[in-house]
């Protein structure tokens, strides 16, 4: 890998991986019509480093609270019904689905899993069932055309979150491991079908993901240097400028969801697959295009 190619990687890194958009799918679009080599799962784990360390920074408050009032629950009974606590425990019971299924579909995250063709619908499926997510959190709301008078159902903040929600906001994020299906994406939308506002959904998405970006990128970086297509200069310069685009775009995304519809992420996500199930029919794109060897 170059510097440049690890420049625009990085770049294309931060500025998707808290987008609802799929930053793995993006890398590997970036490459296939670039011509230059899939970056592979190993690169977008490692850079997701960075992009996460901006999650560190940006929560910090979040996270020192939560983390020092779970560890003091450890000894403390009375501070075990505290949020702060009960979260912390959520967030390692919300890991354990992408631990467990990254590890046993290890082989096809890093081979059947990039075919174009698989990422050009999972990112038109998840982009229509966030779609649909969207809407039932909007329902009452301002942006809601059922009528005036439909009473609004009331949404759930992270102090309702249940070991259950917790769990099956850890499934949607597992399903992240297909490129295209975004981490963001998946987590919000299984959040809004739970009765969370996006605000919170998107929260404890961003929390949940923590453990297991930093952990999966840890493990990858065994892959750098040696034989390996990566090496040390590349994947840090990518790593770091992934971090500083991340930090801007989190901070961006969460002013943003507070009063705005996901429907543009979603209407991008549809049109990007259909136009990429096109490219690869006309043959201009091989499905298995820049695949990593």
């Amino acid at each position: 890998m170059s510097w440049f190619e690890s420049i625009i990687l990085g770049l294309v890194q931060g500025l998707t991986e808290f987008l609802p958009i799929s930053s793995s799918a993006h890398l590997r679009l970036t490459a296939a019509f670039a011509g230059w080599h899939d970056p592979g799962a190993a690169f977008t784990a490692i850079t997701q480093i960075g992009t996460e360390t901006a999650v560190i920074i940006y929560f910090r408050k979040d996270i020192g609270r939560i983390v020092s009032t779970w560890a003091r629950s450890l000894f403390d009974r009375r501070l075990r019904s505290e949020l702060d606590a009960r979260m912390g425990w959520l967030v390692i019971v919300g890991s354990i689905p992408i631990g467990v299924l990254g590890l046993l579909f290890q082989d096809a995250i890093n081979g059947p899993f990039r075919d174009l063709r698989l990422i050009a619908t999972t990112l038109i499926v998840m982009g229509l069932v966030l779609g649909v997510a969207d809407r039932l959190a909007a329902r009452g709301g301002p942006d809601d055309q059922g009528g005036r008078h439909r009473a609004a159902p009331p949404r759930k903040t992270l102090r309702d979150l249940t070991t259950r929600d917790g769990l099956v906001y850890g499934l949607c994020q597992a399903m992240a491991l297909i490129p295209g299906v975004s981490r963001s994406g998946a987590t919000i939308s299984g959040g809004l079908f739970l009765g969370y506002t996006r605000e919170a959904a998107a929260r404890y998405s961003f929390l949940l993901a923590i453990p297991a970006v930093l952990a999966s990128g840890v493990f990858e970086l065994k892959d750098v240097g040696g034989d390996s297509h990566l090496s040390w200069g590349p994947t840090i310069l990518a790593t770091v400028i992934a971090f500083g685009v991340g930090y801007a775009v989190i901070a961006w995304f969460m002013r943003y969801i507070s009063t705005k519809s996901f429907m543009p992420f979603v209407i991008y996500r549809v049109v990007l697959g259909i136009v990429l199930f096109a490219l690869v029919a006309a043959g201009v794109l091989d499905a298995k295009a820049a695949a990593f060897e």
